[in-house]
């Protein structure tokens, strides 16, 4: 409805309700216009009926839904299911062209105003979290460890020569894969431990790229979130030896932006150093479907020389998803899903902590991990060797997700790479744990009932090993015991 049809809607009905009623609309325009010439999340969140007038209004502009339109190519935005089409709301022409991602559909634009919109949020939003200096980013319909691989792959026309990547050792798999599949060989450096605590061996990077040679590396390819007791990497240290031998930096920080400390280390990083591109998850970090990611940097050109290396048009279902999640929070919801995080972590450690001591166990002291936490597991691994995987089992079974068992000495083969001591960051941790993290959404309740489960497992499982031992020290029957009798009912 513009101006012209209120006007001649005045004549059909009361022209005071209808003032009232484009009042009303002009409420909602008035958000949209915001949007559009700020290029930022709004303070407040939008209502639902506001986001959908909006993603309307955007789906009218793209050819597939215009009333006259005649489609004669092979990619007309047909869709055979109203289903799919309101699932999209009818945004079905995706993002970009054949030669970029950012680049702008001509019958499309209201699709490719969406993607330019969505990736301006999103740098605002990934400026609140901590990385204020961050000057470009663009949503990519893949997830994490293959958006690594398209940043791998565009670094290989900017260093023809190289064939390594410097990796401090996490144990993730599609961390390690995306390396493999952009067709270049890690190079993994153990980490130190420090306390409990698993650090980057800082020397062991430098030296290697003095070994092999800095003109033969691609980058060094460091993380921020990862699960304790392996903590984020040393982001400045690295930032300025990646500086100082001109050698690229690449930071997986995959669940990193809802922790204010992992911001930190890449906005000091960048300020003291150097770093290329950090990419992180849009499941893992918004709440939203899995199948997105952001890369984002502090050079504008090199990220934009990422998203012309992504072949084809792609999926706009990943930054619509996000776009929507964001108006819906807006700025101010999101910090206080932020904030909430950090109050639930503590309470998670404080939980853990009491209830390791009530079973002999203590948590790990892991003060540089921000978002996970590790409960030792001596006592069960010294009952059995079997059993803290047992307790892995009865935890899902329980339905308890996301909560990992790691026990001693596993070995793992990942794309020809031999792990040795894998999920534990380490060749030899001292000792097993249990995994539990404080990821943003997670709610009190959330913490109350792992807690519960957890304690109602561990005794059950030491219960039940206590009882397999009792059996096992009694001594077998005697060949008189072992002689059928008849009772008197049987001679009866």
């Amino acid at each position: 409805m513009n101006s012209e049809n209120f006007t001649l809607s005045e004549k059909i009905v009361s022209a005071s309700y209808v003032r009232q009623g484009c009042q009303a609309r002009r409420s909602h325009e008035q958000l949209i216009r915001l949007l559009l010439e700020q290029g930022k999340c709004p303070e407040e969140g939008w209502s639902e009926s506001t986001i959908e007038l909006f993603l309307n209004e955007l789906a009218v502009m793209d050819s597939n839904n215009f009333l006259s339109n005649c489609g004669v190519g092979e990619r007309e935005g047909r869709v055979a299911s109203s289903l799919v089409a309101r699932r999209h709301y009818r945004l079905i022409h995706g993002i970009g062209r054949s030669g970029d991602i950012a680049a702008v559909q001509p019958k499309a634009a209201g699709s490719s105003l969406l993607n330019k919109l969505t990736n301006s949020v999103v740098l605002d939003i990934i400026k609140l979290a901590g990385v204020r200096s961050a000057a470009s980013c663009f949503v990519v319909p893949m997830a994490t460890g293959m958006s690594l691989t398209l940043c791998f792959l565009t670094l290989r026309h900017r260093r023809p020569k190289a064939r390594y990547i410097i990796w401090p050792r996490i144990d993730q798999k599609s961390c390690f894969k995306a390396m493999i599949t952009a067709g270049f060989e890690p190079v993994v450096v153990e980490n130190v431990l420090e306390g409990d605590e698993l650090r980057t061996d800082l020397e062991a990077v430098e030296r290697k790229i003095e070994e092999l040679g800095a003109e033969n590396v691609l980058c060094v390819h460091s993380t921020t979130s990862c699960f304790a007791p392996r903590v984020p990497d040393r982001l400045e240290e690295l930032a300025t030896i990646c500086a100082k031998y001109s050698v690229p930096h690449i930071v997986n920080n995959a669940y990193g932006v809802q922790s204010s400390k992992c911001m930190h280390l890449i906005q000091q990083g960048a300020r003291v150093g150097r770093i290329d591109a950090f990419v992180q998850s849009l499941d893992k970090n918004f709440m939203v479907p899995v199948g997105g990611a952001i890369i984002a940097g502090f050079d504008e050109a090199f990220i934009q020389e990422i998203s012309r290396m992504y072949p084809g048009r792609a999926s706009a279902s990943p930054s619509l998803d996000v776009l929507i999640t964001l108006l819906t929070l807006g700025a101010r919801g999101y910090r206080k899903l932020l904030s909430e995080r950090k109050e639930m972590y503590l309470l998670l450690a404080q939980e853990l902590k009491s209830l390791a001591s009530a079973h002999g166990e203590r948590l790990l002291h892991t003060p540089h991990n921000p978002i996970s936490l590790a409960m030792s597991l001596d006592g069960l691994q010294a009952e059995d060797d079997k059993a803290v995987t047992q307790l892995g089992s009865m935890l899902f079974t329980r339905q308890v997700s996301g909560a990992r068992v790691i026990p001693l000495g596993k070995e793992q083969v990942v794309s020809g790479h031999t792990f040795r001591g894998f999920m534990s960051h380490s060749e030899k941790y001292p000792c097993p744990y249990l995994n539990a993290a404080s990821a943003v959404g997670i709610t009190r309740e959330d913490v109350t009932l792992c807690i519960k489960r957890l304690d109602k497992c561990l005794k059950t499982l030491k219960k039940e090993l206590n009882a397999a031992k009792s059996s096992s020290a009694v001594p077998p029957p005697s060949q008189e015991d072992t002689t059928p009798r008849e009772t008197n009912a049987t001679q009866d």
